[in-house]
């Protein structure tokens, strides 16, 4: 396969981020395997994709089996794998005390421990690629946590730091990382919490916008993406003031509560 040509793993690739970055790195003329767990949307994504060579591979990548047979079927039809994006995720929020522990074991599976995992499984892979690359999606969220968004900022922050210490394990076999924190994005997942982002005045961009920045990003081997100044700024004040944001993410709390008093209501009244 030509070097310009890479082979590239998508997880979660049937909507949103995933399939937007499908679409950008299929028109740059690679080959695509689409990952998700339904097969319905990853055909779906396929149908938009220009060029050849792209497969779509059904699996649940929280379910060791599952991550093991898409390391098969890659080696088996690709011998190597040139970029791995591990994108799926899932958005848990609302009041803290309300958060049950299957969503929380599921936020901490499907966003931590199977990329975790998935990359894992899929090094000796990468190992025979061309200019391979890790790329994860994490979350501002991640780097700024926020109220009624706990256990989805706990597992992002987790991410964020996993990219770190991989890129600087990794960077003596040639292997890159790139870490994505985008800002509140336009997808299914995060549909049902607009309304309560809203009053920290989080905005909100299309899929496509967000895709865009991290197919740049893995284009030109950056490490980090940010979604622009002013996140940056605010990841700087986080690190040195965070008492600051404490103040600030409080305030607006308390406007969320007013505009959305039903939702703080404590599980007892229920």
């Amino acid at each position: 396969m030509p070097r310009n040509r890479r082979r590239v793993l998508i997880t979660g690739a049937g909507s949103g981020i995933g399939r937007e970055l499908a679409i950008r790195a299929a028109a740059a003329g690679h080959h695509i395997a689409l990952c998700g767990r339904r097969s319905s949307p990853l055909h779906d994504t396929l149908s938009l994709l220009p060029g050849d060579g792209h497969m779509v591979l059904p699996a649940d990548i929280t379910i060791p089996i599952h991550r093991q047979a898409l390391a098969e079927r890659i080696a088996q039809s690709w011998g190597g794998l040139d970029v791995l994006v591990n994108n799926a995720g899932v958005v848990p929020g609302g009041p803290f005390e309300r958060m049950g522990d299957s969503d929380m074991e599921a936020a901490v599976a499907t966003n931590l421990l199977a990329p975790m995992a998935l990359t894992r499984e899929l090094l000796p892979l990468l190992r025979r690629g061309h200019s391979p690359r890790v790329v994860n999606v994490g979350s501002m969220l991640g780097e700024i946590p926020y109220p009624l968004f706990a256990a989805y900022s706990a597992t992002k922050a987790g991410l964020s730091a996993f990219s770190t210490a991989l890129r600087r394990e990794l960077a003596v076999e040639g292997i890159g990382v790139t870490h994505a924190a985008p800002r509140a994005t336009r997808t299914r997942a995060a549909a049902p919490f607009e309304a309560l982002a809203q009053p920290f005045g989080m905005r909100f961009d299309p899929p496509e916008r967000v895709a865009e920045r991290i197919w740049s990003a893995v284009e030109r081997g950056r490490d980090v993406v940010w979604p622009g100044l002013q996140e940056r700024f605010f990841v700087l004040l986080q690190r040195l003031f965070p008492g600051l944001v404490d103040r600030a993410t409080v305030a607006q709390l308390k406007k969320a509560k007013n505009a959305i008093p039903s939702l703080f209501r404590p599980t007892t009244e229920q």
